[in-house]
């Protein structure tokens, strides 16, 4: 355990730092944005190409991979949604209380995090969850929060929303990235001497950069939605991300063994850790722009993200 922690603290020191610089307003809270676009545009499509270019194909097409987590997170939406929809929290608030249940923090923490742990083998999954959440789950839950507007829409709203959401992930970096990469290991293709050099610059920047800004960007939510709230409201899901979901995952990747499905124990190993990631830091911005409560979203992440550094290490040390 004290091992595993060793390698855990530095990617949650960082987090805590980043939280102390903008609640200090050492960091202005006019430059999270700023470092947010950096990574997202820059650091972590680069990190996620070169992870793609240097992984073998056969382990980015795991198809058994890509079905078992994604019952996985259908079944925590659902869950989630039936869980915590009441007279106050609506279909908007819901749903996207779900995605914080379901979507782990996988691009801004879980890659370099596994890397660190179980070595660059644990690449291949992980970029595949990463296109199921991106694609799929983030996808669904947007649909969903349109639901309250679907009487006064003539039932178009979540199909627009529906749409939008596939726009949003069509223009967001990391899916091309781990496309090129893909495509790149498949052909063998490397990039030009002083091209890959700069990738590889900005690919080594993304892990220390995309932690500050985790915390950064907690710190701007918590200042900027504090008001008074119910431990009852974000607390459940809290432990639907931390317990439920990676203890989902494991069940349902030992029946789906058991069954003959060609998943490996290495990657079912891969996949709980994941789940048992805090949530992505990214749904706050998301239910801002959508206008749910992103004081109850951003609640949920900071409990994960504090929580995680005892339970996801304690995952580890149970799995490894």
């Amino acid at each position: 355990m004290l091992q595993i922690l060793l390698v855990t603290f530095p990617f949650f020191a960082l987090v805590f730092a980043g939280f102390v610089a903008a609640h200090r307003r050492m960091l202005p809270l006019e430059a999270i944005p700023g470092l947010n676009g950096f990574v997202l545009f820059f650091a972590l499509p680069a990190m996620l190409y070169r992870f793609g270019s240097t992984t073998p194909i056969a382990q980015l097409l795991d198809f058994s991979v890509a079905g078992v987590y994604l019952m996985c997170a259908l079944i925590m939406v659902a869950f989630a949604i039936v869980m915590t929809t009441n007279s106050r929290i609506r279909w908007n608030d819901a749903s996207l209380g779900a995605l914080v249940a379901a979507f782990p923090n996988t691009g801004f923490m879980g890659v370099p995090l596994l890397a660190a742990l179980l070595g660059p083998r644990s690449v291949g999954p992980v970029i595949v969850l990463i296109v199921v959440d991106m694609v799929i789950t983030s996808s669904l839950c947007v649909a969903l929060s349109r639901l309250d507007e679907r009487e006064g829409h003539g039932g178009t709203a979540m199909f627009d929303a529906g749409k939008k959401a596939l726009k949003g992930v069509a223009a967001n970096p990391m899916p091309w990235a781990i496309l090129l990469g893909a495509l790149a290991s498949a052909a063998q293709f490397s990039l030009p001497g002083p091209v890959e050099k700069t990738v590889w610059l900005l690919a080594d920047a993304a892990s220390p950069v995309a932690l500050f800004t985790i915390g950064a960007v907690l710190a701007r939510s918590q200042i900027q939605s504090s008001h008074p709230m119910p431990l009852s409201d974000y607390v459940p899901v809290a432990l639907m991300k931390l317990l439920l979901h990676p203890l989902l995952v494991l069940t349902v990747g030992m029946a789906a063994i058991r069954l003959g499905v060609p998943l490996e124990r290495f990657a079912l190993t891969v996949m709980v850790l994941i789940a048992a990631l805090p949530s992505a830091s990214n749904v706050s911005l998301l239910a801002e722009r959508l206008g749910a409560d992103n004081g109850r979203i951003a609640r949920i992440i900071l409990v994960t993200t504090v929580a995680a550094f005892f339970t996801f290490s304690g995952a580890v040390t149970l799995l490894t």
